[in-house]
């Protein structure tokens, strides 16, 4: 999806409403390959409005994404569908408007070439990456409490080590004598 400022000026009463059907797996993997595994084409339907040089994109994004768990790094399908809200400034002149204005709720984009070009597939793929938690399990993970482990290793929670398990086993009667050898007021 890409619009130009100057296309955008018939938009003023009425958006420009579109709906589509992106493929961004390529720029996702080629740019963002440690983060996720795999990506499935996300709808995309935005609203573009044009207000006095600026254009104000509201969106909604529906999809999956594929994402390794943070614990055992299996993969987990991400259900997508969060929302857009961006203003697209023609330069840095119109970007100073914006800097102190609190009402402002949707970030500020600066246009990224001469020709007023806004590239919204680009804004899209980025903002999904901003969708994914930083703590994602499975869906066994998450249930059975289940933590990695080998030959001779375990991964334990952080309530685990800081609480651990004392075993009560009985001590044996002939050292019981030895408990006091190092008194713990000298």
């Amino acid at each position: 999806m890409k619009w130009y400022l100057s296309d955008l000026k018939d938009y003023k009463a009425v958006p420009l409403s579109e709906k589509n059907h992106l493929d961004l797996k390529a720029d996702l993997l080629s740019r963002y390959s440690d983060q996720i595994i795999d990506v499935q084409p996300v709808d995309v339907e935005s609203h573009v409005f044009y207000d006095q040089g600026n254009a104000i994109v509201n969106a909604q994004v529906k999809g999956e994404i594929t994402v390794p768990s943070s614990r055992s790094l299996t993969p987990v399908k991400l259900p997508l569908d969060f929302s857009i809200n961006e203003v697209y400034v023609p330069d840095e002149a119109a970007l100073k408007r914006f800097e102190n204005d609190e009402s402002n709720s949707g970030e500020i984009g600066l246009v990224a070439d001469e020709d007023g070009a806004i590239d919204f597939d680009k804004a899209v793929a980025d903002n999904i990456i901003l969708q994914i938690p930083m703590h994602i399990l499975s869906d066994k993970e998450a249930k059975l409490n289940i933590m990695p482990e080998g030959n001779d290793w375990q991964v334990i929670s952080e309530d685990d080590f800081n609480n651990p398990k004392t075993d009560d086993k009985p001590v044996d009667p002939r050292l019981t004598k030895l408990k006091d050898f190092f008194d713990q007021n000298q």
